[in-house]
């Protein structure tokens, strides 16, 4: 097969119209070569035309990929009519297709919301009817996936005022589906966007509280951190009784990393940090959670609370104290993670210092100013106070020290010894 030569004009306009002509003869001159599916790439004479010779192959991709695009748009544009305008048995068809459509890449998902599918979507959320609002609910999933501009225009379409109010009638897939999609929609919580916090919050905390999957309640976790990193959202927080859920949930290790994040958000605020001194299970809780060694995150987080509440409130501290706090604060300071060290040691010297140390802004989180830390009644009792301290210091250190020795498979002959003849101010904090 001889190959004509490309031409050599001198205008560019028609050097670029012999360009396409000469390419096309190309084009059709390896299909009338090739007629066969499984055809092989064309060999041509090997003279230089500027540009790379196109295959068969090459040919039927090319091909394939307009006719794929065609035929995308088609069925879009289709499900389109069908969600406008049809019956709700059409409607729920559509939905269907819009779901498989938006999977495929975050491209098609903004040409779909650009066709205004995310309205009546969102309209079919506030069905009555669970197979419809479970098909809806999917639809938005991937539409929302990677598009801050269609999670906004869930918002704006009322997406918050559709979600169902009846959280116990729903199967645990409906549960799940419908906190992935306000998780996706909780990510707007940081930005500029005006997101109102006042609907999705008690629903999040619902579907929480009436789930029994750990996926669920992570997803629900995630969900409230993203809320709670907001302080504006706190008060709400707070007034759904979401602290009890989360200190709950903090025991649970699949869940507790989550739950210390969000309740690390809200101790800040002085409702929160009321909120978890009236809870019975703390400090008692958090001081039990400090010991999962496995667990450093945990560790960190609960120091961090733990740090804040005994700031605070001298009562805090005295329950702290009586639960038994310097013993584990000592385990963690030798054990733990390199910032759980550094906040354990903080609490000890606090606890050390109770009777004349005055914390100024460097001694605390969030404060400024100097406040006094403890308030004796008079000398005798204050020097009471230290003696019964330095010896909590000292058994806590001996019995920490013995069990690291212990699992150090050493001798613990002579560490008695050692620190019994030790005083508290050879501590290292």
């Amino acid at each position: 097969m001889s190959v004509p030569q490309a031409p050599e004009p001198s205008d560019s306009l028609t050097n670029c119209f012999f360009t396409i002509r000469f390419l096309s003869r190309i084009r059709r001159r390896l299909r009338l070569k090739s007629p066969n599916k499984d055809c092989k790439p064309a060999e041509v004479a090997a003279e230089p035309i500027g540009t790379d010779m196109i295959t068969c192959e090459e040919a039927k991709g090319d091909h394939h990929d307009r006719d794929g695009d065609r035929n995308w748009m088609a069925a879009l544009k289709k499900s389109v009519k069908m969600l406008h305008f049809g019956s709700w048995e059409e409607k729920e068809a559509a939905a269907r297709d819009m779901k498989k459509l938006a999977e495929e890449d975050v491209k098609r998902r903004r040409t779909m919301a650009e066709l205004g599918v995310i309205p009546p979507l969102v309209a079919m959320v506030g069905s009555e009817v669970a197979a419809r609002q479970r098909l809806a609910v999917q639809a938005l999933i991937e539409l929302a996936n990677g598009s801050f501009t269609n999670k906004a225009l869930m918002v704006e379409a009322g997406i918050l005022s559709r979600l169902p109010n009846n959280m116990s009638s729903l199967e645990e897939t409906d549960k799940r589906e419908l906190a992935e999609l306000l998780l996706s929609i909780s990510g707007l919580a940081n930005s500029q966007f005006p997101l109102n916090s006042s609907r999705i919050i008690p629903t999040t905390v619902c579907i929480l509280e009436s789930s029994s999957s750990i996926e669920t309640e992570e997803l629900c976790l995630s969900t409230l951190y993203n809320l709670s990193s907001v302080l504006d959202n706190a008060p709400i927080l707070i007034s759904t009784g979401v602290v009890t859920s989360l200190t709950k949930l903090s025991s649970v290790k699949e869940t507790a990393e989550k739950s210390l994040a969000t309740l690390g958000n809200l101790v800040v605020t002085s409702a929160g940090r009321k909120a978890l001194e009236q809870n019975p299970t703390v400090p008692e809780g958090l001081i039990e959670i400090m010991t999962w060694e496995e667990k450093p995150k945990c560790q960190e987080l609960c120091a961090y609370i733990l740090m804040i509440l005994a700031h605070q409130s001298s009562l805090q501290r005295q329950k702290m104290a009586k639960a038994g706090i310097v013993q584990v604060l000592l385990e963690v300071a030798l054990l733990g993670s390199p910032l759980a060290q550094k906040r354990a040691m903080k609490l000890l010297q606090w606890f050390k210092d109770e009777r004349q140390t005055r914390m100024g802004p460097h001694s605390g989180p969030l404060q400024v100013g100097r406040i006094a830390m403890g308030s004796p009644l008079s000398e005798k009792d204050a020097e009471q106070g230290k003696r019964m301290m330095t010896k909590i210091v000292k058994q806590s250190l001996y019995k920490n020290m013995e069990t690291i020795t212990r699992r150090a498979n050493g001798d613990a002959s002579n560490l008695k010894a050692l620190v019994v003849s030790s005083s508290s101010k050879s501590l290292p904090y």
